[in-house]
């Protein structure tokens, strides 16, 4: 019986999709610390540190085990963690010449990080191909909107112009970071879990032995092999999870910009029509922003499981006291939130629907104020930053007390005439004349994301 939105048979897939559940469920958690036992198994036979033929033969046991999870479930509650528990079926399950090597010595953790690891590393697989799926559609609408002007806001209010397509490139200008950071994180994270009881190793001896049959695990897993032991170093664990922290950050942002684009007041963008997406029960009308809501719930969570993984960094002595069991709920809710962020972002803007009239009206709705710095810097050689800034500051004013363009307003002011010219104000106060560099800045992302291509 579910009791979190991410499993529950209502709202799952709301939070989440049915690829990342899979990963990190029970069964798939269950079956990674199988494949851990059976490696390690293998690693030892390779190593010398258990007979040859031993490893293949547990392997080949272990394949076709099968796991009673009312008994795993019971036996857990009673030992705390489910690895003895797990290990008591699977010795059952193996010859008796063999079974006897299962768990060579390993020890608890050992096991449930690197089926922990493994998770991560095929989480983050599904996390990377949609960071690639949403840099793609950002791309694209980078593109097709590079020159379509709307207002640019600072507090909510008009601030100065700006195009559709300079916002959506600064949206994609973080997704890429993450992709590059995701690549970073790799290198850094995916790393071999093997040191017994305190991560001395002492159960193979005091030679090189247990450091080799941890280097054979790291092979036979695909993981990187560590110089020393990190079971009570948390940091890798807690950089994974705060990276999804960041992605879920940069979608949050994304998704309060298209809640308030979308609101009627604004109408400047709209979620992809879906008959009854966002309907209301009683409000025939309403097209809520549903996917932009979930994804911003989904940013909240993730910010508060980085600080548990934060949390779980701060152990005691050589085997945590208890911060540990913080991860157990933070990995994979924070794994199928992002997922499920990433693939309803993905969904909004894979079907976005742009109104460029309405941030055509919205853009002229303020009769020109938008465009005030752009006449204070028209100015400023003539009177000074300082004395220009003061003279469109009583224009703007009274513009919004007369509800006069600010173009009239400006033309009955002696300090603006006298300098500038009627065609020159006029072009002033057009705000399709003052974009900046926002179109030459997306053409610039866009190269960018190209040039990496290339150099793969």
């Amino acid at each position: 019986m579910a009791v979190s939105a991410i499993d529950s048979r209502v709202f799952r897939d709301l939070f989440g999709t049915a690829e990342i559940r899979d990963v990190f469920s029970d069964d798939a958690y269950v079956r990674r610390m199988i494949e851990v036992e059976a490696a390690l198994a293998r690693a030892q036979s390779r190593a010398g540190v258990i007979p040859p033929d031993t490893g293949e033969s547990i392997s080949k046991a272990l394949s076709d085990a099968k796991i009673d999870f009312q008994r795993l479930s019971r036996e857990t509650e009673i030992v705390g963690y489910p690895v003895l528990p797990l290990v008591r079926q699977l010795v059952e399950q193996t010859p008796a010449q063999h079974a006897k090597y299962i768990h060579w010595g390993a020890t608890t953790q050992d096991i449930m990080d690197d089926a922990s690891v493994l998770q991560m590393r095929q989480g983050i697989e599904i996390v990377e191909r949609y960071l690639e799926e949403l840099t793609s559609v950002l791309q694209s609408l980078s593109r097709t909107h590079r020159d379509t002007p709307m207002a640019g806001r600072t507090h909510l209010q008009h601030a100065l112009p700006c195009t559709f397509g300079y916002k959506c490139a600064v949206y994609l200008s973080s997704v890429v970071r993450h992709a590059e950071r995701l690549s970073e994180l790799r290198k850094r994270c995916f790393l071999v879990q093997f040191g017994g009881a305190v991560g001395t190793l002492a159960s193979l001896g005091s030679d090189d032995t247990g450091p080799r049959v941890r280097g054979r695990l790291a092979q036979e897993l695909g993981l990187a092999d560590p110089p020393i032991t990190w079971h009570v170093a948390r940091d890798n664990v807690a950089e994974i999870i705060n990276f999804l922290a960041l992605v879920g950050g940069t979608l949050g942002k994304i998704a309060y910009d298209l809640i308030v684009m979308s609101s009627n007041e604004v109408a400047e963008v709209s979620e992809p029509f879906v008959p009854h997406r966002g309907a209301s029960s009683t409000m025939p009308q309403k097209r809520n922003p549903i996917s932009s809501e979930l994804v911003l719930a989904a940013s909240k969570i993730l910010r508060s499981h980085a600080g548990l993984v934060l949390d779980a960094m701060v152990v005691d002595f050589e085997r945590a006291s208890g911060p540990w069991h913080l991860e157990w709920v933070a990995i994979p809710e924070a794994f199928v939130l992002v997922v499920g962020a990433l693939h309803q972002t993905t969904f909004a803007f894979r079907g976005l629907v742009v109104n460029t009239d309405v941030m055509g009206i919205n853009l002229a709705s303020t009769r020109g104020l938008i465009v005030g710095e752009a006449v204070m810097m028209g100015l400023a050689p003539f009177l000074g930053r300082q004395e220009a800034h003061d003279v469109v500051y009583q224009a703007c004013k009274e513009s919004i007390e007369s509800h006069q363009p600010l173009l009239e307003v400006l033309r009955n002011r002696k300090k603006v005439t006298e300098h500038v010219g009627d065609a020159h104000l006029r072009l002033l106060c057009d705000p399709k004349n003052y974009l900046g560099a926002s179109q030459l800045m997306v053409d610039k992302m866009l190269e960018d994301i190209e040039a990496r291509k290339a150099s793969r």
